[in-house]
């Protein structure tokens, strides 16, 4: 595949052209970022690029879901021995940690999404083998789903809130679950060691990332067809499929890259290289014009225009950065 690569210059020589992002683009609101080294997630204002809270999580957070309105998220907890088994609830325009959600048996929480209406989130609990249904405003566990595998590790949902689908690391599968309880759980092989994984807005393509052999791979879902779609990775972290279903972002821990996919055609675009940054969570814009990469070996954010698939600018974060999600709430000082 022709990979074209559109940073000739040095990580050093770029941070010497940049300009403030909020100066070219105008952004505003804030980035809730996970911060997997300190335990803690931070909330950046987009506008003048500075921390404005920090607040605690459990221990090794890890992803995060956000309210349509951007007013409440939810951090999983990952981390610990024998793995974590809380949520942290945050209350953006507050600054505050709302609440801890106890999820009692049910460790290892990682992959998260709210379902339609903002009062339900779905999280994986890759120790059980389970898609936990919890009620945020008090924490109560509404219904559990097993996903007939183990390792289960990120989910994706699709847009009409009905299915879920899960990457199985474990025994390298996907599992497909109806939330509507008129179908059985059903699970499909993919290649080895799926973790990043994705769904289209209609529901027709799941992507999955396959860290075994550095692979992406689209399962159809109406006959369970893959096919490959790229390879090359040292490890597809995570996959983001752009609203209008134009792009596919996917950012390589290993490689410390970016690659953009033309969705439709699965032509390669363009390749980012990010020496020694650690690429990892990828969250957007409200308007979608701008993307939000976390650096985790780097301890930033970059900004990237989706436009010109430059980097604008970078944010500041604690140690660690993983999970990253998008408020469009102005948080003044």
């Amino acid at each position: 595949m022709t990979r074209s690569y559109l940073h000739l210059l040095a990580a050093s020589t770029l941070l010497v052209t940049v300009q403030p992002a909020a100066a070219q683009r105008g952004d505003s609101g804030t980035l809730v970022v996970v911060n997997k080294g300190a335990g803690t997630a931070s909330l950046v204002d987009l506008a003048s690029q500075r921390i404005v809270a920090t607040l605690p999580t459990g221990n090794g957070p890890h992803e995060i879901a956000i309210t349509r309105d951007g007013r409440t998220a939810v951090v999983t907890d990952y981390g610990g021995r024998p793995g974590g088994n809380t949520l942290t609830v945050i209350d953006v325009p507050g600054r505050v940690v709302a609440r801890t959600i106890d999820l009692g048996r049910y460790r290892r929480p990682h992959g998260i999404a709210f379902l339609p209406g903002d009062s339900l989130v779905a999280v994986t609990s890759e120790a059980a083998g389970h898609v936990v249904i919890v009620r945020v405003a008090d924490g109560g566990i509404v219904r559990t789903l097993s996903t007939t595998q183990g390792g289960s590790h990120m989910l994706a949902l699709v847009g009409d809130g009905r299915t879920i689908y899960t990457s199985n690391g474990r025994d390298d599968s996907v599992s497909d679950i109806d939330l509507s309880g008129v179908r059985q759980t059903t699970s499909f092989p993919v290649p080895a060691r799926p973790e990043a994984i994705t769904v289209t807005e209609d529901g027709s393509e799941v992507w999955v990332g396959s860290n075994a052999d550095g692979t992406v791979s689209i399962v159809d879902t109406e006959d369970r067809s893959i096919e490959e779609v790229a390879r090359g990775f040292g490890w597809p972290y995570r996959i983001l499929v752009t609203p209008d279903n134009r792009l596919a972002i996917i950012p390589d821990l290993r490689r410390n890259e970016l690659r953009i996919l033309d969705r439709a055609s699965h032509r390669e675009l363009a390749v980012l290289n990010l020496p020694g940054s650690g690429p990892q969570g990828v969250t957007l814009s409200g308007d979608g014009k701008t993307l939000y990469l976390a650096l985790s070996r780097q301890d930033r954010v970059a900004i990237i225009d989706l436009e010109t698939q430059e980097i604008t600018g970078y944010l500041p974060t604690g140690s660690r950065p993983d999970g990253v999600a998008y408020s469009p709430l102005v948080l003044t000082n």
